[in-house]
């Protein structure tokens, strides 16, 4: 894996596990932002890569994140988002070192 897939999704984890904490509204705006754009740049590479699941789902997750036509999940329900996102990132990462 490149190292910038590795930073972009190991910031990506972080920021999302951040959110389970009692955060101001502005930094789950600013998540939301950045995910989008995490998330977007990932399902390229993915695309490039010819990872045709990958992308699905990082093309996916992007749309999840967007900031601009938010998505009511509720917070307990945002929380358990967050957590099987990012333990999916760590995951993805852990897979493609062992390949």
């Amino acid at each position: 894996m490149k190292n910038s897939e590795a930073l972009i999704k190991i910031a990506l984890a972080i920021l999302l596990f951040l959110c389970l904490l009692d955060m101001p509204y502005g930094y789950y705006q600013f998540v939301r932002f950045v995910a989008l754009i995490g998330f977007g740049i990932l399902a390229y590479k993915a695309n490039e890569q010819n990872q045709k699941i990958e992308m699905i789902i990082y093309g996916g997750l992007a749309l999840l994140f967007q900031p601009f036509f938010k998505i009511a999940l509720g917070r307990e329900m945002w929380n358990i988002v967050d957590v099987i996102v990012g333990i999916g990132l760590i995951g993805s990462m852990i897979k493609n070192r062992t390949k």
